[in-house]
């Protein structure tokens, strides 16, 4: 079997209404059905000359992403797909003239990954997780997103267990909220979003301040630069720390997990260098004890079936992030698509991935834009958000730190 191309596919996806979404940001009235954001979802399909297509989804900055792909094209065409670990280095030193691996190569490397790994298990008539080793478990735990008690309530009415919340503002007061809602039989976690405006001296008073609450996580406390903060946080408080969503591959990680600064490893499944490194990821992270969690709070829905393959195969795995009412074209986005049950999700049977993207549906949504705009999250205390990105001039410390 050969490769004989690659398609893409990209789409402007509809915003999540932010009461629903772990950002902080202020709900607009119907925002879920709007297109005034930059969400984008990236697909790809692999051609083969047997007529087997293998599909892949790819994140960190979508449309930059797309012309990497077309890009890496040439380096596969005329291979065969089976190959996934040699196609996969033959790519990493392709784009080692450009640099060290960021999310933009990582992402495209993820794809074109994902779908090669879709292609083996459809010519070999077995699901993925089967080639990553078998299933340790036929069902994988998920989380959504919550940052008001109504949103927190009708999330544990549908079975879910766990939540997350957004917290660059007030979120010692958020969480209070929210514990008081669910009581103690739902989990919940916070996500600062690594803001490099937090100081580890900062990150430090606010995590012992979230330690009454009991918090499944706190994920990204600081800036991703800041390695050395890390270690400052977890020896001032005793509440899970999780992170790596912002960085590629077993390199991106490996100080995170090799220094046991985190209690739960985030890569991102979009952007982390495909199942091959999530699967590497996985083990550096349970020699060290470290659970996993992939993130998936802005992606579509072909890198959810792909971390479900993978949460599926190792033993480490925790909980999967997934939102699934953030946009009404996601259902129709994929087919078939994955339904939760007391906040479970099956593992997927079919070969390969098992799923496939509506092509029409898809082409119906044109991208137009791809950066965040920070006035337009409403995050920002009001007369800051021009002065720099993500810098909180003005919190009152009083009320960020209390309840």
């Amino acid at each position: 079997m050969k490769i004989t191309g690659i398609r893409t596919f990209l789409m402007h996806v509809g915003q999540p209404d932010p009461a629903n979404w772990a950002s902080d940001q202020r709900s607009g009235g119907g925002a879920s059905k709007q297109f005034g954001g930059t969400r984008n979802w990236l697909f790809l399909k692999i051609d083969t000359d047997e007529g087997i297509t293998g599909i892949g989804e790819c994140s960190g900055w979508p449309r930059v992403v797309e012309t990497a792909i077309h890009d890496l094209a040439p380096l596969l065409i005329g291979e065969d797909p089976a190959h996934t670990e040699r196609l996969w280095q033959k790519m990493h030193i392709a784009m080692m003239g450009h640099g060290m691996l960021g999310t933009v190569g990582g992402g495209a490397m993820t794809g074109i990954d994902m779908a090669l790994w879709d292609i083996k298990g459809k010519a070999l008539g077995v699901p993925v997780w089967m080639l990553l080793g078998g299933k340790v478990r036929d069902r994988i735990p998920i989380y959504s997103h919550a940052n008001t008690p109504e949103r927190a309530l009708a999330i544990k009415a549908r079975g879910i267990k766990a939540i997350k919340c957004g917290g660059v503002a007030d979120p010692v007061r958020k969480v209070a909220a929210l514990r008081d809602a669910v009581g103690d039989d739902m989990d919940i976690a916070i996500d600062l979003h690594g803001p490099p405006w937090l100081t580890p001296a900062d990150a430090c008073r606010l995590v012992r301040a979230l330690e009454p609450y009991e918090l499944m996580w706190v994920e990204d406390p600081i800036a991703p630069e800041n390695i050395d903060g890390y270690r400052r946080i977890r020896d001032a408080a005793h509440v899970p720390l999780a992170a790596g969503e912002r960085s590629a591959t077993i390199f991106g990680e490996r100080e995170l997990i090799e220094k046991e600064l985190v209690d739960v490893i985030q890569p991102d499944t979009g952007r982390a260098g495909g199942i091959t490194q999530m699967k590497k990821i996985a083990a550096m992270a349970e020699a060290h004890h470290i659970q996993m969690a992939p993130h998936s709070g802005s992606l579509g829905p072909v890198a959810e079936y792909a971390a479900l393959h993978l949460l599926a195969a190792i033993p480490n795995a925790l909980i999967l992030e997934r939102l699934d009412d953030d946009w009404d074209g996601r259902r129709q986005t994929i087919v078939p698509h994955p339904q939760q049950v007391d906040g479970l999700i099956a593992v997927p049977d079919g070969p390969g991935l098992g799923c496939d993207i509506d092509e029409a549906f898809v082409a119906r949504f044109p991208s137009n834009g791809n950066v965040s705009v920070p006035q337009s999250a409403g995050a920002y205390n009001p007369g800051t958000d021009n002065e720099h990105l993500y810098v909180q001039t003005r919190q009152s410390r009083r009320t960020y730190f209390n309840r």
